[in-house]
């Protein structure tokens, strides 16, 4: 028998709703709060090397956090996003990838940049918006990109990278010419990841990207961070069904939820979403649940919509746990690990020194890479803001001396 509306044919007598209570979606759990193995949990295949890659990472991201938090309340730098609390569910995801996998971020996955390679001079630099930036200046701080690392550039629109990475993934799947063969292959040996959080979720791109990739079998990681706030919206004023999992499920994607604050959890979790998108070309869907420790951004004050006493219940640190599993593991040193504490605040404070020095980019630089030569158009614009800059030094003390 047919079935063109493509829906289950189980017949039934019963007059009844069915009850969403009945997706009753677990939470995978592997580590306990002191980074111990749960009883019966099954350890992910994780070496040494990339267990302390991870570690090391989290604590990068920790450090840059703090300074360059501070470092925008002393008005070196005009905004910026931390990754308090959820350090090891974007870690720990992007470790489980290939490093040619195409990473699609929202704006609070640095860590993730950063385990790919990105310099501690390359995040300076952005942040600063000087003439060593990647993105040439023209980006609010925050909003990386690397081409080299496989990292697409921020967009500061909520949710629009989910349907782009559907497409950008749905195009790792179509037949090529193999690199080293030379005949085509129909082979994927690539899949795209595509982070946000649970309030990008309730935007209309989340639903046409997953329904775009579930019904095309794109072989995309939907990675939804859920940390309880869209700024200062709680997840109860966003939705009332079980997290962003059960629409995975609605949608007719591979589905499992996890323990953000277990970077082990979410290493096993990414890496079986990645083989099943490789063997099959489809879609998984990933909810993280990890708090967020701090503010929104530097523009926000959660006092305004959360109290302490929610905040000191809601104090995993994933960080900590998984020093615990290392250290059970006999794979980290506690003192040298201590000291290199130390001298990685030292050195993030120096590169600060330092990027807030070097020149801002040429501003010529703001009509390149849009036309192969200029219009008229741009051209007259560019002059017009030029004479403006000359009339305002005051206002524009770092470019008004480079205008030609």
């Amino acid at each position: 028998m047919t079935n063109p509306q493509n829906v289950s044919l189980n017949a039934s007598k019963e007059l009844e709703f069915i009850d969403p209570s009945a997706l009753d979606i677990p939470t995978v759990s592997l580590l306990d709060e002191n980074g111990h193995l749960v009883k019966g949990a099954v350890e992910p295949n994780i070496d040494k090397e990339t267990a302390l890659r991870i570690y090391k990472t989290m604590r990068f991201i920790r450090a840059l956090d703090e300074r360059m938090q501070a470092a925008q309340r002393q008005g070196r730098v005009s905004f910026y996003m931390q990754c308090l609390g959820e350090e090891g569910a974007v870690t720990a995801s992007a470790a489980a990838l290939k490093d040619d996998d195409m990473i699609m971020a929202q704006y609070r996955e640095q860590a993730a940049l950063r385990y790919r390679g990105f310099s501690l001079e390359q995040f300076m630099n952005q942040m600063f918006s000087n003439e060593k930036d990647l993105g040439k200046g023209r980006q609010m701080p925050i909003h990386y990109g690397s081409k080299e690392l496989h990292y697409m550039t921020i967009s500061s629109p909520l949710g629009t990278q989910i349907p782009q990475a559907t497409g950008y993934a749905y195009s790792q799947k179509i037949p090529h010419i193999d690199e080293d063969s030379g005949e085509l292959s129909s082979e994927i040996n690539n899949i795209t990841i595509c982070y946000f959080g649970e309030g990008a979720a309730s935007e209309g791109d989340f639903h046409a990207g997953l329904n775009m990739a579930a019904v095309l079998k794109a072989p995309v990681i939907f990675f939804a961070r859920n940390n309880g706030y869209a700024i200062s919206t709680p997840a109860d004023e966003q939705f009332a069904g079980d997290g962003i999992a059960s629409r995975g499920v609605g949608y007719g994607i591979k589905t499992i939820r996890v323990d953000g604050a277990d970077a082990l959890a979410v290493y096993a979790a990414t890496q079986k979403a990645r083989q099943f998108s490789v063997e099959t070309g489809e879609p998984v869907l990933i909810e993280s649940i990890a708090y967020r420790l701090g503010a929104h951004s530097t523009s926000d004050d959660p006092t305004g919509y959360r109290s302490k006493e929610e905040e000191n219940t809601n104090t995993k640190c994933p960080i900590l746990r998984f020093k615990g599993y290392l250290l059970s593991k006999g794979w980290l040193d506690e003192a040298e690990d201590n000291a290199d504490d130390e001298t990685l605040r030292e050195e993030i404070l120096e590169a600060v020194k330092v990027a807030e020095k070097i020149a801002k980019p040429p501003i010529e630089e703001l009509v390149t890479d849009v036309y192969d030569t200029p219009i008229p158009l741009l051209e007259k614009q560019l002059e017009e803001l030029k004479a403006h800059v000359k009339a305002h030094p005051d206002a524009y003390p770092t470019t008004s001396g480079r205008i030609k």
